[in-house]
């Protein structure tokens, strides 16, 4: 099995995925979490964690770690610190680990930020992010939802390079294909966008192949 740091475990979408590698047969997640107090959810259900903080050095954080989630956000508050440098921290503590594959939960929006009317500080601080991860030298996959929503999983999206459209994506969703990256034969090198939809993820994924 692999070990999968999963950077923003404590996050909405970041428990979703930890919750999902723990389930499977490839992956065994390490939740990074900032705080002790936080460890303490997934200590309980015997995933191992680590300690850092992504304003601060993140190189301890891929010992042993054979590939990344970064599904760390600021929600707004520190978009450049967090966002954008944290995401280049962890990918250079990445390459210097050698580390197999890079996964980046991105956003709609963020290949054009200066065209949004809002969120553009926090899409140019992904584009930022996005745009190192590609010139890095790892193998990445990074993935650009539309709109999060809360509802139930469908296991199935609408998948593209790129949208013409806005549009929106259940959470659960969203993590399933973050998951589905990881693996060796899917998505390497690519930048897609994902919206609700009617085909398998798997299935829809097929095409980046």
């Amino acid at each position: 099995m692999e070990n999968v740091l999963v950077a923003g475990a404590n996050g909405t979408t970041g428990k979703k995925i930890v919750k999902l590698l723990n389930a499977s047969q490839y992956f065994k997640p390490v939740a990074m979490v900032r705080k002790e107090e936080q460890a303490v959810q997934f200590e309980s259900e015997a995933i191992d964690t680590v300690l850092a903080d992504l304003e601060e050095d993140v190189s301890h954080t891929v010992k042993n770690i054979d590939k990344v989630v970064f599904a760390a956000g600021s929600g707004g508050k520190k978009v450049i610190e967090v966002d954008q440098e944290g995401a280049k921290r962890l990918v250079d503590a990445a390459k210097a680990a050698e580390v197999k594959k890079f996964v980046m939960l991105s956003s709609m929006g963020a290949d054009y930020p200066e065209k949004a009317d809002e969120l553009k500080d926090y899409l140019t601080a992904k584009h930022n992010a996005d745009e190192y991860l590609k010139s890095s030298g790892l193998n990445y996959s990074i993935v650009r939802p539309g709109s999060l929503t809360n509802g139930k999983p469908t296991g199935k999206i609408n998948l593209e390079l790129k949208f013409k459209e806005q549009g929106e994506i259940d959470r659960d969703d969203v993590a399933q294909t973050l998951v589905r990256s990881l693996h060796d034969d899917t998505a390497n090198g690519k930048t897609f966008e994902i919206l609700k939809g009617d085909t398998i993820i798997g299935k829809a994924m097929d095409k980046l192949s």
